[in-house]
């Protein structure tokens, strides 16, 4: 999610000045897993609508957009994703992205004007909340990330559980290098050819996500997160490998499947993180992403052309996804990358 991205950005510039920077280098756990592991998987996946595939086009009549699914950290295999949509922006009406440049620059004041946003100043703390455990696994997580022992007690649980999913590595290299995820490239090369970028949903969208969690969904949010942290740069390779191959859905069960196995938690409440993420994180937004999506592409027939659209690659597939609801709304689905 692009905000949040930029809301860890915004902290991390806080962060000590001790916290250095790495390479980012691990393995990928797909290679790791037994056949059953890895066919339990596949078998969760194989029934989910556009499961597969970053690059579409919807149409219906004269409308059309292109949808691609982005990944929100700098990698060099975007320069082939971008080269083909180079010549789409140039002839579209308006690219569509989760937070434009004005939601970001409005978040990054909110975050400096108002610390309560991500801090919670009136506690219980989260030591105070977790075991001794899991206390110790999450401030030795987030003392990777650069986040002391004193700030982490305070933040606010959504925040930190969705943290502790980004490697070390990765909120190094960014902050040291500016290597830019996919949506941030879309909207330079957009502002460059003079596109008008429009945001899909408001700047506070992320603090509205999570306001209605429960004290124990809090805590076990953060406690199906910290499989991920325990190793953080092999979750990374892993996942960013099966992105740049198109298994979109694939990144999904692969944690579920590992939060079965690591996170402490029975696979029922595995299941119910997992449900209530999905529902936050990706369904209600796609639903509310369809009428700003629609009017576009209405608005840009009038001038003979189309709309390009990027979001996370997660938006994507699904009942509930992007490419389903349109569907249900009369457009026809084209992979284009297949």
């Amino acid at each position: 999610m692009r905000v949040l991205v930029a809301a860890v950005f915004a902290l991390w510039a806080a962060a000590p000045a001790w916290a250095q920077a790495s390479e980012c280098v691990g393995a990928n756990l797909f290679d790791a897993m037994t056949p059953d592991q890895r066919a339990e998987i596949d078998a969760a996946v194989a029934d989910i609508p556009y499961h597969q595939g970053l690059l579409w086009r919807a149409s219906k009549g004269d409308q059309e957009m292109t949808l691609v699914g982005t990944y929100h950290f700098g990698d060099p295999r975007h320069d082939a994703m971008l080269a083909r949509i180079e010549p789409l922006l140039a002839d579209a009406a308006a690219l569509f992205v989760e937070a434009g440049p004005e939601e970001e620059r409005r978040l990054t004041e909110a975050l400096a004007s108002d610390p309560t946003l991500m801090v919670d100043p009136d506690g219980p703390t989260l030591p105070e909340r977790l075991d001794d455990r899991d206390w110790g696994l999450l401030s030795a997580a987030m003392a990777e990330r650069g986040t002391p022992a004193v700030v982490t007690s305070k933040l606010r649980p959504w925040y930190v559980a969705m943290m502790l999913g980004i490697s070390p590595c990765m909120i190094r290299q960014m902050a040291e290098s500016g290597a830019q995820g996919l949506d941030h490239r879309l909207v330079e090369r957009a502002e460059a050819l003079d596109l008008p970028v429009r945001a899909l949903e408001p700047w506070d969208t992320v603090f509205t996500l999570f306001g209605h969690l429960t004290p124990q969904q809090e805590i076990e949010m953060i406690r199906a997160a910290l499989p991920a942290a325990a190793h953080a740069d092999d979750y990374a390779v892993t996942l960013t490998d099966a992105y740049f191959a198109g298994d979109v859905w694939a990144i999904w069960e692969f944690g579920r499947f590992d939060a079965y196995r690591n996170s402490g938690l029975t696979r029922d409440q595995v299941d119910a993180q997992m449900r209530l993420a999905k529902e936050q994180l990706m369904d209600r937004r796609n639903q509310s992403w369809i009428a700003p999506l629609t009017q576009g592409a209405r608005d840009a027939a009038r001038q003979g052309k189309g709309i390009v659209a990027g979001f996370g690659a997660l938006h994507l597939p699904g009942d509930q996804g992007v490419l389903r609801l349109l569907e249900r709304d009369g457009w026809t689905i084209e992979r284009l990358d297949g």
